[in-house]
């Protein structure tokens, strides 16, 4: 069974791509992913995933971006993983594609900044999120699990942008930690996540998402009820036993006739009725209906009167 994850990715593979906005997707890719070569004095450049569809979506975004038609390698992985890997090369154009995606200069080499051109683009930014959750990113089931949502990064630069990104230019209240080999921006609210995932164009997932946290959310209001009334259940049936206890201890010492007419009223009520609620011993004592607090009032004298007893 594909993980929520796994559909979530899916769904982004089948979307159109657009010839605007294919270059800002495609950049996600490449920074995050790609593996650059030198041989024979040429550039080659390898992006390896384990899923087909993303394999599929970098080989048409760089068709569609540059009109290039890299080389899709399939190959079966060792020892005892069985899935398959898919290589999407690049080998001509490479550096000239590289440059003109801000990823390679010729005077500072390798770029891990998101370009300000993406950034200050609704659409592009849009892309490029969509890029990134394609190349590194993972969220939880909201049914079985606790909501979250991460993108790494192995530059600590390329991370902050995508932080700043998230934050000022989508609000998403994102927040970012250190990993062991890189850097993670994650999302643990579930609002925040539903708003990704509409953002980088999933929405099918979204409203999934959306119905498994109302779900969610209303399974936990109703056990947190049901914890409540039981708590009060148990704390009810609690006081009951010492009241009754302590009317027992009076009527074996001394007698209930001993007791003041309103006393010995409610000491025989509270025997006969030990499941009773206050409100309902208030609602049925032959002088009521009184308040709650007189009825308080009267057991705390009960229980005064037995504490003397017992000591």
């Amino acid at each position: 069974m594909a993980s929520y994850a796994s559909n979530v990715k899916k769904e982004l593979t089948a979307l159109p791509i657009h010839p605007e906005h294919a270059k800002a997707e495609l950049a996600a890719f490449l920074r995050m992913n790609g593996v650059l070569n030198f041989h024979d004095h040429q550039f080659s450049l390898d992006i390896t995933t384990e899923n087909p569809a993303i394999a599929r979506r970098i080989f048409s975004l760089i068709k569609t971006a540059y009109r290039v038609e890299p080389l899709l390698i399939v190959s079966r992985k060792m020892k005892l993983k069985k899935n398959n890997q898919y290589l999407v090369r690049l080998q001509n154009h490479v550096r000239e594609i590289l440059t003109n995606l801000e990823i390679l200069s010729s005077e500072s080499g390798l770029i891990t900044r998101i370009p300000k051109r993406i950034i200050t683009s609704k659409e592009g930014a849009m892309s490029y999120l969509r890029g990134t959750f394609l190349a590194s990113g993972s969220v939880n089931n909201p049914e079985t699990s606790r909501y979250h949502l991460e993108i790494y990064s192995a530059y600590e630069d390329h991370n902050d942008d995508l932080l700043e990104l998230m934050n000022h230019y989508f609000f998403l209240n994102a927040k970012t930690t250190k990993r062991r080999r890189g850097f993670i921006v994650y999302l643990k609210e579930a609002e925040k996540i539903g708003d990704f995932l509409h953002i980088v164009g999933a929405l099918n997932a979204m409203l999934a998402f959306e119905d498994l946290r109302i779900m969610r959310d209303m399974r936990n209001s109703v056990n947190r009820l049901v914890n409540c009334d039981t708590a009060n259940l148990k704390k009810t049936a609690t006081a009951a036993a010492k009241q009754v206890d302590d009317i027992e201890l009076i009527k074996q010492k001394k007698g209930l006739d001993s007791l003041p007419e309103k006393l010995r009223d409610l000491a025989q009520l509270r025997l006969t009725n030990p499941e009773l609620s206050l409100k309902e011993l208030a609602e049925q004592v032959p002088d009521g209906p009184i308040s709650k607090s007189g009825v308080n009032h009267r057991l705390k004298k009960l229980h005064e009167l037995a504490e003397k007893l017992r000591q």
